[in-house]
């Protein structure tokens, strides 16, 4: 007589051995590791790793069974992040030691270079589009954010902060300058910089139009050419314009005063992904806590928030992340913190 044995349930042994497996192959640890402040689709991922589109999704279909990787689909396009770990969660020491153990290692020499092209191939795209259609782009932007959705919320949190009357700024892609105006009244020097000589042409009509007479706009790369240090740097609806964000935050921070303080307006996460071809976006938004933890990585301290609902669908966020001081006097600290708003 055959015996049957009984059916034992080990769907927590399962889930750890998923996990365990998905850990278990070294092109799946690179990839892990290429996603560690980045967001790449399968055909990019296929690229960066010099593998076929099929071998490719396959491993990511294993990291995402174990809980390694999330995905988020833009328009015919998937593109997949890292998971944080959760330690409280069955799994969640494990997952966050192999994590941390992969953040140790470097890519392989080609395999960067490689993620360096899809980021130049990113760049490129973001400036075809702004040197097409800078005419069109306002009308274009207003259909998600404009300005005046979050001018007044932003200028409370700018004004929270007490600068000092000698303080400058420094804003980074300006756009058609239509904020400039306001960062001239606050602070004794701004730069405005912004690598669209079409778009660059907008703010600097605005700022004849205006009569900005401590405006100096420039021609350039924030993160490669030189300008002044700043004891504030603005960054509205513009980090989602960066082909790899979190490396454009560490280098930014790096441009940043001692005690200095970095504003930011960006759109939450969201799927609506005509906002590429319409408005040149290359993230669709970010995770409030994707932005904490690249800040927190580039050495900059999170601190006040504030969240702007909309109408269209569409959410803001500003944050201001603040720069450790090692000196006394480069401005007040302040601890007041603007109210939620959802106009």
């Amino acid at each position: 007589m055959n015996l049957r044995a009984p059916h034992l349930a080990f769907e927590p042994f399962d889930a750890l051995a998923a996990l365990c497996k998905a850990g278990g192959d070294s092109l799946r640890l690179n990839i892990l590791r290429a996603l560690t402040n980045d967001s790449f689709g399968v055909l990019e991922l296929a690229q960066i790793f010099a593998t076929g589109q099929s071998g490719i999704s396959h491993h990511l279909k294993v990291l995402a069974q174990a809980g390694l990787v999330a995905t988020r689909r833009e328009g015919n396009a998937i593109f997949y992040r890292r998971t944080l770990a959760a330690e409280d969660q069955l799994g969640g020491r494990l997952q966050a030691a192999l994590l941390d153990e992969i953040d140790q290692l470097s890519l392989p020499p080609e395999v960067q270079q490689r993620i360096g092209a899809v980021h130049q191939q990113r760049a490129a795209a973001s400036q075809e589009f702004f040197a097409r259609s800078a005419a069109s782009f306002k009308a274009q932007q207003d259909l998600i954010a404009a300005l005046p959705q979050y001018r007044d919320s932003l200028l409370a949190l700018l004004d929270s902060l007490g600068f000092a009357a000698h303080a400058s700024a420094v804003e980074i892609g300006p756009g058609d300058g239509s904020f400039l105006a306001e960062l001239a009244k606050r602070f004794a020097q701004v730069t405005a910089l912004d690598n669209s000589p079409a778009m660059l042409e907008l703010a600097q009509q605005r700022c004849q139009q205006d009569g900005l007479t401590n405006v100096q706009l420039q021609l350039a790369d924030a993160l490669q050419d030189d300008y002044p240090a700043a004891d504030c740097m603005v960054l509205n609806m513009v980090l989602h314009h960066f082909p790899a964000p979190a490396e454009a935050l560490k280098q930014l921070a790096q441009r940043l005063k001692p005690g200095g303080s970095l504003l930011l307006s960006e759109l939450c996460s969201h799927n609506q992904s005509w906002a590429r071809e319409t408005c040149g976006d290359l993230w669709l938004g970010f995770e409030q806590d994707d932005l904490a933890r690249w800040a927190t990585a580039a050495g900059l301290t999170p601190s006040e928030s504030l969240y702007v609902g909309l109408r269209n669908g569409f959410q803001i966020q500003l944050r201001h992340f603040a720069k450790p001081s090692s000196t006394f006097g480069l401005r007040a600290p302040t601890h007041a913190k603007p109210q939620e708003s959802d106009r």
